[in-house]
């Protein structure tokens, strides 16, 4: 297999390379228009992702991964700081193969992670390159008292340090407390909950998440499953124990064999939950108390 780099601001990792329809064509191109494709996706359509099994996760513009095999301008692809049950090396899927090329070699000894919701990317002329979304992580190279120079894809560049970090690794943030994190993240408020979403022009719950976690320096489970199953296990009828920004799951049919984990979100305090809830929702504050949701608590992890 082969390395390669995303070279659009989100690729879709769709189920298959037949997945995309006709109203995907904006997500589907080179350079993609992310807000066009979800001006696209009226209610049916959105749904349509989950229920028809059409798209499967997202990669940041400079993320890495592996290809299999390309197949009529389509790469399948393995995605291994994704971790999944779907395949032991990373997350499976299909990503259009104009969105990718071969990976630059790595010299770099530090990185540029982007803190704010989105930012813009400069040539080093100062014109413009293209318009990111949180957390993407470039090569660091130099800086001055406003900008950073980066190492993109598409060749040098400038990032504002207002709106970015440096981390000491290519994957993740700078380690932080979960609860930094969470309480951070009320800038994603009202961002639109996307089936497959894994950045800041929508996310599902689990890619909220994980999102979370990679700004405070983890690498968790892609899924709400496999995060259920990381950290360290809290108490999940003791809620003294619990602290802000741990994960709490919900699952259908709890304490029956049938019991499967079906949502993740972050506990704000205060009995309050933000997450990414569901399709025709945003990210939101949701109360707990007296709510459907909090009779499927089924699970409390923390990640510090």
């Amino acid at each position: 297999m082969k390395t390669y780099e995303v070279v659009v601001a989100v690729a879709n990792i769709w189920t298959a390379a037949n997945s995309a329809r006709k109203n995907d064509e904006f997500a589907l191109s080179n350079p993609v228009q992310l807000n066009k494709w979800l001006e696209q996706q009226p209610y049916k359509e959105r749904l349509a992702l989950c229920d028809s099994n059409l798209l499967q996760s997202q990669l940041l513009y400079g993320e890495c991964l592996q290809v299999i095999e390309e197949v009529d301008g389509w790469s399948s692809v393995i995605v291994s700081q994704q971790p999944s049950r779907k395949n032991a090396a990373g997350y499976p899927g299909w990503v259009p193969s104009h969105q990718l090329q071969i990976a630059q070699e790595k010299t770099a000894t530090k990185f540029v992670i982007v803190t704010a919701n989105k930012t813009q990317i400069y040539k080093k002329d100062f014109t413009l390159s293209i318009v990111v979304p949180f957390n993407t992580i470039v090569d660091y190279l130099d800086e001055d008292a406003i900008y950073y120079d980066v190492q993109t894809p598409h060749g040098a560049a400038k990032i504002l340090k207002s709106d970015a970090a440096i981390t000491a690794l290519p994957h993740v943030g700078n380690r932080d407390s979960m609860a930094n994190r969470t309480m951070s993240s009320l800038q994603f408020l009202d961002l639109p909950y996307v089936w497959g979403g894994m950045s800041s022009y929508g996310y599902d719950c689990s890619g909220f998440t994980y999102n979370i976690a990679k700004a405070a320096g983890h690498i968790i489970g892609r899924d709400a499953t496999e995060q259920s199953e990381g950290g360290t296990a809290i108490n999940k009828d003791d809620r003294t124990q619990w602290r802000v920004g741990d994960l709490l799951f919900f699952a259908d049919d709890l304490g029956t064999k049938k019991e499967s984990i079906r949502h993740v979100g972050l506990y704000f305090g205060n009995d309050l939950l933000l997450h990414s809830h569901q399709t025709g929702k945003s990210v939101e504050l949701y109360e707990l108390n007296g709510s459907t949701l909090e009779k499927e608590i089924c699970a409390v992890r923390r990640y510090d």
